[in-house]
């Protein structure tokens, strides 16, 4: 009688565990440790618009993800900050030791986009989800327009149809649009 229960308990678990494809992340749960029965694979999609693939994909935009590199503007760091950005920030550090120090580039990030959601919270609010000159407008869009141009350029978007380019060509509304739809945690 154990065995069939046991019997009962695995089949439909190891049937489940064989339908798991390599492209889905998979999470492990042991059912019942006194059972020797083989794992369930929970199948869960991959969330490539979280939080951490926002920062890595600003990241290697801004730098190839290199915290010790300086443009030829003098942008430093993974995300390529200015003087006077990290000043607004409350930094006072020299380059040195800003590009050697991985968690203060990520810290001072995590601030830029908490001053630039605070500062753009009007916008977010009122044109999250609609669609401006062209442009499917969100939250983690408008964070990264204003990482490339400013909260002010952002702003001048909504105001006055302005779309700011950098020194680059890069302009802010292919920031909004390639970046836009990350689910963000600030």
């Amino acid at each position: 009688m154990k065995l069939i229960i046991q019997i009962m308990v695995c089949l439909p678990l190891y049937l489940l565990s064989s339908y798991a494809s390599s492209d889905i992340a998979v999470e492990t749960l042991e059912i019942r440790p006194e059972i020797k029965a083989p794992k369930v694979i929970i199948e869960k999609p991959i969330d490539t618009k979280s939080h951490i693939h926002f920062l890595n994909a600003i990241g290697h935009m801004e730098s190839g993800n290199r915290y010790n590199i300086v443009n030829k503007w003098g942008y430093m760091g993974r995300y390529q900050f200015g003087r006077s950005t990290l000043q607004t920030l409350g930094y006072n550090i020299t380059r040195n030791e800003f590009l050697s120090n991985p968690e203060l580039q990520e810290e001072a990030m995590h601030k830029l986009l908490k001053y630039n959601q605070f500062t753009l919270k009007y916008y977010i609010n009122n044109y999250d989800g609609k669609k401006i000159k062209g442009v499917n407008i969100t939250e983690s869009g408008l964070l990264a327009a204003a990482h490339l141009a400013g909260s002010g350029n952002v702003k001048r978007f909504f105001q006055k149809g302005l779309d700011f380019k950098d020194a680059n060509g890069t302009t802010m509304t292919s920031y909004m649009k390639q970046f836009g739809g990350y689910k963000l945690i600030i």
